[in-house]
């Protein structure tokens, strides 16, 4: 008898590290959806339009799924964008958006795909995070924010589901030279009041983002993670990365936030 292919889907999944990790997928044998709002096409992907912060286009696209397949294995939450700016000039809209993309878009998928995968007492759900989510950065508040609510969010769900056969985890990018710089959405709104650290604070970032892993690498190492058995909550990509997150942790909370402003404040 034929085995089954995995079925994935990937948000974000037509640029960037979306796209990279659902091209890691495929090439591991899965059946791979791409979820995006703008049309896509790539031999050996499939693509389903929608909006991540639309709730009920949410629902339909992962309804289109399974009446195609029957059957949905894997969630892979990629979908995010960034905005920066000093907190004081954001507007609060701006700022919602930024959680309506990032956070609940993960929460719209995911809601989407639980009571499929909990009548089957199987599935996977990886959510891409960051590691601004606990380097908290100055002038990219409300993005450290939106990662840092997917990092907790994820390890309350695991704990909720894990008696279904569902495991869930979040991944920690660093810097990554994808499209995502370009489509950071700016203000310098203020600069000149905060001595013109809101514009060199995004400019370092930008430069080290510039600098930063192939997306190719980074949608590998997602794939492994999709594909273990037992994940752990959250994972970080790369040694750098690793060695910054486990600094923040031993370190006195004063202390690694100064740190953090010297950097980047």
């Amino acid at each position: 008898m034929q085995m089954r292919s995995t079925v994935a889907i990937v948000t974000g999944g037509s640029s960037g590290i979306g796209l990279a990790a659902a091209r890691a997928l495929r090439e591991r044998g899965l059946t791979v959806y791409v979820l995006s709002r703008r049309p896509f096409s790539e031999k050996g992907l499939h693509h389903l339009c929608a909006d991540v912060a639309n709730e009920r286009q949410c629902i339909e696209a992962v309804q289109t799924l399974l009446r195609k397949e029957a059957q949905l294995d894997l969630l892979v939450n990629c979908a995010g964008f960034g905005i920066s700016g000093a907190v004081e000039f954001t507007e609060t809209a701006a700022a919602k958006k930024q959680m309506d993309v990032n956070f609940f878009g993960t929460v719209n998928m995911t809601r989407a795909v639980l009571p499929h995968m909990r009548e089957q007492g199987s599935g996977k759900i990886v959510n891409i995070s960051s590691v601004a989510a606990p380097a908290a950065l100055p002038f990219q508040s409300y993005y450290s924010a939106s990662k840092a609510a997917i990092n907790a969010w994820t390890a309350a769900l695991a704990n909720e589901v894990r008696p279904y056969g569902i495991t869930v985890t979040a991944v920690q990018p660093g810097d990554i030279q994808t499209g995502f710089t370009a489509a950071r959405e700016k203000t310098i709104i203020g600069d000149e009041a905060y001595g013109g650290r809101i514009a060199k604070s995004v400019e370092k970032m930008e430069h080290d983002e510039q600098g930063g892993m192939d997306p190719a690498a980074a949608g590998a190492y997602i794939a492994k993670i999709a594909l273990k058995q037992h994940p752990k909550p959250v994972y970080t990509i790369g040694l750098r990365y690793k060695a910054v997150c486990l600094l923040l942790k031993l370190l006195p909370c004063s202390l690694s936030n100064r740190l953090l402003g010297k950097v980047y404040g």
